[in-house]
């Protein structure tokens, strides 16, 4: 229905991300699917990254930590953001990320879109895809767009 709200909106296209990580196709382990298929309102939250750009992600064991004022000490590997301190940032964002991807979600950060509440099952980007533009047709049609 969003992509279709957008359409009657004007927009030529829309870009859509959340979706796509609990498919098949995806490389992300499991666990991090489950995380997507199982997040309720509740789980998702806006968290600072250590640069201060805020971001939503889904409430995992190092979230919870980190939101109650937890610091975690690192040297940094990467030298990937030169804003980042590691004097002073609480964590590396690096790390978070690479053990959110390598299935350690009690150590990771996992960032997702405001939709990530209503993926509720694993399909293939077929099926995905068929849903999206079908969804998008019939809600177009219900508001009356001649397609």
């Amino acid at each position: 229905k969003d992509v279709a709200k957008f359409l009657r909106l004007g927009a030529k296209g829309v870009q859509i991300a959340t979706r796509f990580v609990t498919t098949f196709e995806c490389s992300v382990p499991d666990e991090f699917k489950k995380l997507y298929i199982a997040a309720r309102e509740e789980d998702v939250v806006i968290i600072d990254s250590p640069v201060g750009m805020p971001g939503r992600a889904i409430k995992t064991k190092f979230i919870d930590r980190i939101m109650h004022g937890e610091k975690m000490p690192f040297k940094c590997s990467y030298r990937c953001l030169r804003s980042c301190n590691p004097n002073t940032v609480p964590y590396c964002i690096a790390k978070a990320l690479c053990d959110a991807i390598t299935g350690d979600m009690d150590n990771a950060v996992v960032f997702a879109g405001s939709n990530v509440v209503k993926v509720k099952k694993i399909v293939s980007v077929k099926e995905l895809i068929n849903d999206i533009v079908s969804e998008a047709i019939e809600e177009l049609r219900n508001k009356g767009a001649k397609l």
